[in-house]
Order: structure tokens, then sequence, then C-alpha cells
């Protein structure tokens, strides 16, 4: 019985299909219990999907290679889960119209505090100029950031690791964060966790109120776009 169950894990864990299952289950598992607490903050799905995969992956000695081979489906998924973002700022258009320019102003200062605050924090830690480099990005969606640090010669991999961390370190802290001061304004809270938090922050903004998460939408494309142009600049003015 042992052996044929051994067996069937061999054959199973090289099919792709299982680790697409795998992950989809657990998210699934996830999000309901994140629902049945009422979205608390600490009951973040993804942040819970990631250390029972990560560690499902070690108990079963499955390497990363193998386990993207299967669950790449619901990476090629975030290009249309991003696009289908317009949908509700389509429907929300004069909302944003109306609020033009305190969103430039904010994306500037925000994305601007967003690079020099990291850079300036890992030059007071003595962390290398390399490492610098890869957690410049930190506050951009993952494959934006990833480029980015191709680009600057740096690791890609600790730049993505960082991009992960910080969106759900900001997805946790975004709602108390707002509530203790006193911003009720969904415009600002969404936008505020887009620039800050990317992609996870701004699913965490669509479970909260789906004005905030039109406007993290529009923080996160524009982010990017803006953290491009201003990362080499900022890395040639404040690195030796």
């Amino acid at each position: 019985m042992s052996e044929n169950s051994f067996s069937l894990w061999v054959y199973l864990s090289q099919s792709p299909l299982l680790w697409l299952t795998v992950t989809l289950s657990i998210y699934a598992v996830a999000d309901a219990i994140s629902l049945t607490t009422h979205r608390h903050p600490l009951a973040n799905p993804v942040l819970h999907s990631i250390w029972i995969i990560g560690a499902f992956l070690i108990v079963t000695d499955t390497t990363y290679t193998t386990y993207f081979a299967g669950a790449q489906f619901v990476h090629f998924l975030l290009g249309p889960a991003t696009v289908a973002l317009a949908i509700p700022l389509y429907d929300n258009r004069a909302r944003v119209t109306a609020a033009l320019l305190p969103m430039l102003v904010s994306l500037v200062v925000g994305s601007i505090t967003a690079i020099v605050t990291v850079v300036l924090l890992a030059e007071a830690f003595g962390l290398p100029r390399s490492v610098i480099l890869s957690l410049s990005p930190k506050s951009v969606t993952a494959g934006v950031a990833m480029g980015i640090s191709e680009s600057l010669h740096a690791d890609p991999s600790l730049t993505a690791v960082s991009v992960v961390l910080t969106g759900i370190l900001g997805a946790i802290i975004v709602t108390p964060l707002m509530n203790r001061a006193a911003i009720t304004d969904f415009r600002a809270r969404g936008f505020a966790v887009g620039i800050a938090a990317h992609g996870i922050g701004t699913a965490r903004a669509f479970q909260v109120d789906e004005v905030a998460g039109v406007f993290s939408g529009i923080a996160m494309g524009l982010n990017a776009l803006v953290t491009s142009f201003l990362i080499p600049i900022a890395v040639t003015l404040l690195l030796r």
C-alpha cells in the first residue's frame, strides 16, 4: 500500500495539473478563511497561500521549477487580470477625472518617497550596492520591477521577493493605518496603497471598496511608468 501510494505521488508530482490544482485549492481555502474573518488584514489569502505552498514544496522535496511548470497558468492570468481593471475604471471615470490634479501630485510624491526611503535606509544599514539596486523598485508591480532590476544589472530574483513582501505588508497594514490616520476618502486610501503595494495592495483595496480598488489600480499602473524614469535618476544621485 505504501509503495503504491509513493508510486502514485511520483506520477502525480510530474503532472503540471497537480501544481495548478494545489495552488488554486490552497488559495480558495485561504480566501474562504479570510471571508469568515470579514477580510481581517492578517487573514490575507495571498500571505497564507505563499507560506502553505512553500511548506508543501519543502515537505515534498519539489523544486520551484517543477512547481512553476504547473502553476504558470496562474502567472499568465496576471496579464488579463490587470487589463480587466479597465472595466471598473471606465465605470468610475467621472470620479477619476475629477481627481486628476491631486492624483498627479500624489503620484510624484509617492513614487519619489518609495524610491528614496528604501535606498537611504538600505545605505544606512550598509547593504551592498547590488542589493540596494535590487530593492529600489520594490513598490512597482513584479513584471515591471524585474525589468527595471535587469536594466540596473541587479538581481531580478531578489527584486521579485522584495516586491511580494512589500505588497503583502502593504495589504496587511493599509486598512488599520488609514483608519488610525482618520482617512475616510476611499479614493485617497486606494491611491495610496496602489503606489506603495502595487497588485497585492490593489486586490486588498477591491476587497474593501470598489472605488478604492479603482484608484489603487490607476496608481499601480502610473507608478510603474513614473518609477521606470525616476529610479535611474535616484540611483545616480543617491548612490556613490
